[in-house]
């Protein structure tokens, strides 16, 4: 397996932001959030953190060599449910400029917190190369 850490970020404590199995094949991108590669936030409102933490997936992604057509999973965890249905529009922006008209099987899940305050959302994914 192969640690992804793509260049100039901050090492993650505890975790890898990404890796890739077998040889090469399946990508595994560990639950990004809504901070830069300095690991800080710019927002506290759940739709720029989405597009951050899209953006994440997206750039440990591509230390693979992978793009968004290539993920086939991705999971949602929101710790504000109300935020999230009143961003839709906004979330669903980031996505068409970020993954075009590709959706990989997804799901969401609302959690009581997220350990990186202040978080609102975090995305995992999984994608074959």
């Amino acid at each position: 397996m192969k640690i992804l850490l793509p260049e100039g970020w901050d090492a993650p404590i505890g975790y890898a932001n990404g890796i890739v199995a077998g040889n090469g094949s399946i990508v595994f991108i560990a639950g990004q959030v809504g901070w830069n590669a300095q690991q800080k936030f710019a927002s506290e409102e759940i739709a720029p953190q989405f597009e951050q933490a899209l953006k994440n997936v997206l750039a440990v992604l591509a230390e693979a060599g992978g793009g968004p057509a290539q993920i086939c999973r991705m999971t949602a965890y929101c710790c504000d449910k109300p935020a999230y249905l009143a961003a839709r529009r906004e979330i669903g922006a980031a996505w068409r400029r970020l993954m075009g008209r590709h959706f990989p099987a997804m799901s969401m899940v609302f959690v009581a917190d997220l350990l990186d305050h202040p978080a609102k959302i975090e995305l995992e994914a999984t994608a074959v190369l």
